[in-house]
């Protein structure tokens, strides 16, 4: 099994929208949180900050801590093809500086097709990861406290 890798995600919304990374796969069209993994020496926030940067082209203000889930590969729908994998992901409140708009990705990931505002009250309607994310950002109301999700997808 490889290390534990340590990530963090920004959860961004405004006007209702949650902003997402868009991919493409074999199947289809999915989505994911922007963020990455933390890098040695790197605080969780400064590596958020850095990763929006490179997958957004904005800055971000990022906030409280939200949500921590784990990822172990081999129990997931997914285990074919991360098996090994193991990541701890922390994800966080952030705030978009600016408007809606998206500058131009510093270095996107190599299977980012863009970016896109996903209407909160329809989430369930798109492929987004994790999945678990799906109903808890739909159904938040107010401001839950930290909450370990678990081995989740």
């Amino acid at each position: 099994m490889n290390p534990v890798r340590s990530s963090a995600k920004a959860i961004i919304i405004d006007k209702g929208k949650l902003l997402a990374i868009m991919h493409r796969d074999e199947d289809e069209i999915w989505f994911s949180l922007p963020g990455g993994g933390q890098e040695p020496g790197e605080t969780l926030v400064r590596s958020l900050e850095r990763e929006c940067l490179e997958e957004l082209g904005v800055e971000v203000e990022v906030g409280r801590l939200r949500f921590v889930r784990e990822y172990i590969g081999r129990n997931h729908e997914f285990a074919a093809h991360d098996y090994n994998d193991h990541q701890l992901d922390h994800f966080f409140e952030c705030v978009h500086l600016g408007d809606q708009s998206c500058g131009l990705p510093a270095n996107p990931d190599s299977n980012q097709i863009g970016v896109s505002w996903l209407p909160i009250q329809n989430l369930d309607e798109y492929r987004l990861y994790p999945r678990v994310l799906t109903g808890l950002l739909m159904n938040s109301h107010g401001s839950p406290e930290l909450a370990y999700l678990g081995d989740v997808n």
